[in-house]
C-alpha cells in the first residue's frame, strides 16, 4: 500500500523536501510558536509585498481553523491550497499510470 507512495516521494525528492519542510514549519508555528519559515524573498530585498506575501499565515490561520485570519492574511490561499491539492493529486495518479507501480 505504502509502496508507490515512497517511489513518488523518491522520484520527486527536491518537491518532497521543501514541501515536507513547508508544512513542518508551519505546523510547528502554529502549535509552539516557533517560526522557522523562509521568509518572503521578493519583500527581504525590495520592501513591498508580493503577491504571495501573507500565503504562509494564511496557512498557518487554516491549520488553527481560523478561516477569518487566512482570508485577512491573504485570500489567495481559498484557491491556491485546493488547486495545490488538484495537482498533487492528480500528479500522482499519473506517476502510478505511468510507472505501474
Amino acid at each position: 500500500m505504502y509502496k508507490p507512495i515512497i517511489k513518488y516521494i523518491a522520484r520527486n525528492k527536491i518537491f518532497t523536501i521543501v514541501g515536507f519542510y513547508f508544512l513542518f514549519s508551519a505546523i510547528l508555528k502554529a502549535t509552539a510558536e516557533i517560526d522557522i519559515c523562509i521568509p518572503c524573498v521578493w519583500k527581504s530585498i525590495f520592501g513591498v509585498h508580493c503577491p504571495g506575501c501573507g500565503l504562509t499565515t494564511a496557512f498557518i490561520s487554516m491549520i488553527e481553523l481560523n478561516f477569518k485570519n487566512a482570508f485577512e492574511a491573504n485570500w489567495l490561499i481559498f484557491i491556491i491550497l485546493p488547486f495545490g491539492i488538484y495537482y498533487l493529486v492528480n500528479d500522482y495518479i499519473k506517476f502510478k499510470r505511468k510507472y505501474k507501480v
